[in-house]
């Protein structure tokens, strides 16, 4: 059963990420590092008491729907409810809407939490808390006053309306259209697919933000408005009224999350409400819409990647249980006459620490992004577009990389449980099953490395990576500087891979520049990986530092050597196909004709 990691992501966050100093500094106010470790604590004890337990349950028996009306797993609406009224939707929310308005870090640190209790189960808040920040942006108060305090509180749940059958990643095809009506509503009618939580029986209302054209829009995306549609209207006292015109007209039958209805919603086909057409209320300007909803797919790309981490997590530790239990074979100077624990197998063992190096390093990667965001909130001027910066360029890496290494240790995991992980009864395919949507949704990781080389790395004329790489350095100076035998070979390892990364980084943008979009287009998700990997290991040292600093170093150390003399290596060849892969992709077309 999973036990949350309360010390170690607390570890990661203040002394790799940055929330100490930030403390320090004054940067949120009261906030204390004793507050901080008390609502990790309780935090930790609600996914492993509370939510654990009814994960697995809701794994095997999934939503169900009926005539419109959904089910989630029994005993999910009860267990949502006491979630709320901890108040843990509203962390990072404004005050004025009964939201803490506490660090971006603590509430990824918590979703960190809930996804490995639970991805399907915390799919439902990461949802509301992203339509949150996006009406909390861009709605008129009049939107706010109405619906703000009920989503912040988690009493009413939000979700994001994109796509549709012939309108996935690119949403200049989407068809909804919406209609505008004379009392300044509109009326909303398409067809929405693969809706995240669109239909529940865990909340009194859901809000859905709707992504639609209106009739004189322009073509592309450029002629798409957001909207606010509500299941149920909502009268000027705040209480309930009619039923809107919005169905749920199936949910999918899916590979994992099977917990979380993923919804096919029907608007303004009539089933519901007097007139034709679902009531939708205008988020922002019309035809600005996407802009809108990027508010809330920024932040939620961040929260699909410490999905990643929590199933690395949740996996490590099982496959870590299961080792030690789990006696094969004789290990090298282990007794004859009795078998090993597997965990004793060189094999296991470089399993296990691949686990384990792969899911610290993504956890410090989405924790820094975290802090990033939290320090442009909390800077003026320069320094905050250089915190914005800072969080835009490593967005997309910590979704990617950390959706990517939630596959590769939940399949990891299987094996170390050898034929037992693939039987359902032990658990570990589930993470698996789980895993494999977080590198598709939010952005497929091919559109986040598109992302990365394109938008992201000529950032201030290129400057933003620049400067990120100097910081890379300077860590791998200190530990060579360090002189610890403890440290083996990682000083010069860390300083050879992110030269690879250098080297990789000025040939994307010289190729850009000079008009090569192709040839960097072909390089852009090996350079994703790259990049990942070089920050993995370079936070794992930064944390194996601070440990040494404090004293108890060694387990730090360790891991960090094992991730520099182990699986730093790829970075070099990850540099090469970078720089050389474009000519024998093109030329190797034909084969797939």
């Amino acid at each position: 059963m999973y036990s949350a990691p309360v010390e170690e992501i607390a570890f990661t966050l203040n002394h790799v990420a940055g929330l100490a100093p930030a403390l320090e500094e004054g940067r949120f106010g009261d906030l204390s590092g004793d507050l901080v470790a008390a609502i990790l604590e309780e935090a930790g004890r609600f996914a492993s008491i509370e939510i654990a337990p009814l994960g697995e349950k809701g794994d095997r028996e999934g939503a169900r729907i009926e005539d419109g009306e959904v089910t989630t797993p029994k005993g999910w609406p009860d267990l949502y409810r006491r979630w709320r009224e901890g108040g843990w939707n509203g962390l990072t929310a404004p005050e004025a809407y009964g939201g803490q308005n506490l660090p971006h870090m603590l509430n990824v640190a918590a979703l960190e939490m809930w996804n490995s209790a639970s991805m399907a189960f915390a799919l439902a808040p990461t949802l509301t808390m992203g339509a949150v920040e996006a009406l909390s942006v861009h709605g008129s108060d009049a939107l706010k006053d109405t619906f703000l305090e009920k989503m912040v509180s988690g009493e009413w749940t939000g979700t994001m309306n994109l796509t549709e059958p012939q309108a996935g990643s690119d949403l200049a095809a989407l068809k909804t259209r919406a209609e505008r009506r004379d009392d300044g509503t509109y009326r909303i009618f398409g067809q929405k697919i693969f809706i995240t939580w669109g239909e529940h029986d865990a909340a009194d209302n859901i809000i859905h933000l709707v992504l639609a054209r209106l009739p004189d829009a322009p073509a592309g995306t450029r002629g798409i408005s957001l909207f606010l549609v509500p299941k149920f209207l909502v009268e000027k006292d705040g209480s309930l009224g009619e039923r809107n015109d919005v169905l749920c007209h199936s949910i999918e039958h899916k590979l994992g999350i099977h917990g979380s209805p993923t919804c096919t919603m029907i608007f303004g086909d009539g089933r519901y409400g007097e007139q034709w057409g679902a009531i939708g209320y205008l988020v922002g300007e019309e035809n600005r819409g996407l802009a809108c909803m990027f508010t809330m797919m920024n932040n939620a790309r961040l929260a699909v990647g410490i999905q990643g981490v929590a199933i690395a997590e949740a996996a490590t530790q099982k496959a870590i249980a299961y080792a030690k239990e789990r006696t094969q074979g004789k290990a090298p100077g282990w007794p004859k006459d009795t078998m090993s624990p597997i965990i004793e197998h060189p094999d296991v063992v470089q399993m296990l620490l691949t686990m384990k190096a792969l899911t610290s390093g993504a956890r410090a990667l989405c924790y820094a992004c975290a802090h990033a965001t939290d320090m442009a909130h909390h800077h003026e001027g320069d320094a905050a577009r250089h915190w914005s910066e800072r969080a835009a360029l490593l967005t997309p890496i910590a979704k990617s990389f950390s959706t990517d290494i939630g596959v590769d240790v939940a399949s990891l995991g299987i094996q170390v449980h050898g034929g037992m992980g693939f039987i359902e009864e032990t658990g570990a395919a589930r993470y698996l099953r789980d895993a494999r949507i977080a590198p598709i949704y939010e952005g497929t990781n091919g559109i986040q490395a598109i992302d990365l080389v394109t938008r992201k790395l000529p950032l201030s004329g290129g400057e933003q990576v620049r400067g990120l790489l100097a910081e890379l350095k300077d860590v791998a100076d200190e530990v060579s500087a360090r002189n610890d035998d403890a440290f083996g070979e990682t000083g010069g390892r860390l300083r050879a891979a992110i030269a690879a990364l250098e080297t990789a980084t000025n040939w994307l943008l010289q190729a850009q520049s000079n008009g090569h979009a192709t040839d960097a287009l072909a390089g852009a998700t090996p350079y994703q990986r790259l990049f990942g990997l070089v920050l993995t290991g370079v936070y794992l040292a930064k944390g194996g530092l601070a440990a040494a600093d404090n004293g108890n170093g060694d387990a730090r150390i360790s891991l960090c050597r094992f991730m520099a003399e182990n699986l730093l290596a790829e970075t070099s060849a990850l540099k090469d196909r970078v720089i050389a892969g474009s000519a024998s992709l093109a030329a190797a077309r034909i084969v797939l004709d």
